[in-house]
């Protein structure tokens, strides 16, 4: 991997980890949320006429992920508004992982190795320690750890959706492009149908546009890094971005990460690093 490649990922993580910081630190957490939905939707959809369209047996599963993707942007707001972010984001794409390797041994018959087995046990201490570390610090850890592992299992479930839905879409990008828009419509249409009735103002729609554009940065930062160098180094190297929360959580939010928060935090990327190296 070249110094330029690993830059930009290093810096892909940090401007995902970034987003979330704009979502915790909003005082409608559900409204920044949205809004970031609605960023990347726009931007995507700006791209997306350049593009021809992903073939039509992925559709089945562009329809289930977007709805995935919607019900994980509303978690996102219910896990930072009842959590710490240095509790939710390492337990959110920590635990992801874990659960898409253990599945993918069911739906695309890739059987685990010693090495990832290791992975994995690194990864489920590194949660353990959180979790429990967390009950003694915060009055709502329960809830705050419940919904981020629910939310953990949500990105499992729509990253084995898509791995099969984009191997069949013929264009990966406007693959993703597509589910970027779709999603930020379903996920204003859920927010309202559940009678939520979130506070979109100019200003929150701005900073979610920025939100957005960070999202849809990130991810195709990632995907144009796998076409200059070996995937998983770049899988491994995006993990960064826990640390990256952590530290934001603390500059941003005064977050008391400590030092057992922070090492079970990295506990959980020396895992997720591991897993994908494998």
């Amino acid at each position: 991997m070249s110094f330029g490649v690993f830059a930009a990922v290093l810096a892909a993580a940090l401007v995902h980890a970034g987003w979330n910081v704009l979502v915790k630190g909003a005082a409608d957490k559900l409204a920044m949320t949205i809004s970031v939905a609605i960023g990347a939707g726009f931007v995507a959809a700006v791209v997306l006429p350049f593009l021809r369209l992903p073939a039509p047996e992925s559709w089945p599963f562009l329809g289930v992920s977007v709805l995935l993707q919607s019900i994980y942007y509303l978690l996102i707001a219910r896990a930072y508004r009842i959590a710490d972010m240095s509790l939710a984001y390492p337990l959110m794409r920590g635990v992801a992982p874990v659960v898409v390797a253990l599945f993918g041994a069911t739906v695309f018959g890739e059987m685990l190795v010693g090495g990832q087995w290791l992975a994995v046990g690194l990864i489920s201490a590194g949660v353990v320690a959180l979790a429990l570390g967390a009950f003694h610090q915060q009055p709502m850890a329960a809830a705050g750890v419940a919904t981020a592992l629910c939310n953990a299992m949500v990105i499992a479930a729509y990253t084995l959706v898509d791995a099969s839905g984009v191997r069949l879409s013929g264009s990966p990008v406007a693959y993703a492009l597509v589910l970027a828009v779709l999603t930020g419509v379903v996920t204003v249409v859920l927010a309202l149908a559940g009678g939520a009735r979130p506070s979109l103002e100019m200003r929150t729609l701005g900073l979610g546009l920025v939100g957005g554009a960070a999202t849809t940065l990130s991810y195709g930062v990632a995907l144009w890094a796998m076409t200059r160098a070996p995937v998983a180094p770049v899988a491994a190297l995006r993990e960064t971005s826990i640390v990256f929360a952590l530290v934001l959580s603390r500059l941003a939010f005064g977050e008391q990460v400590g030092g057992r928060r922070f090492a079970a935090a990295c506990l959980v990327m020396a895992g997720v690093a591991a897993l994908r190296l494998s």
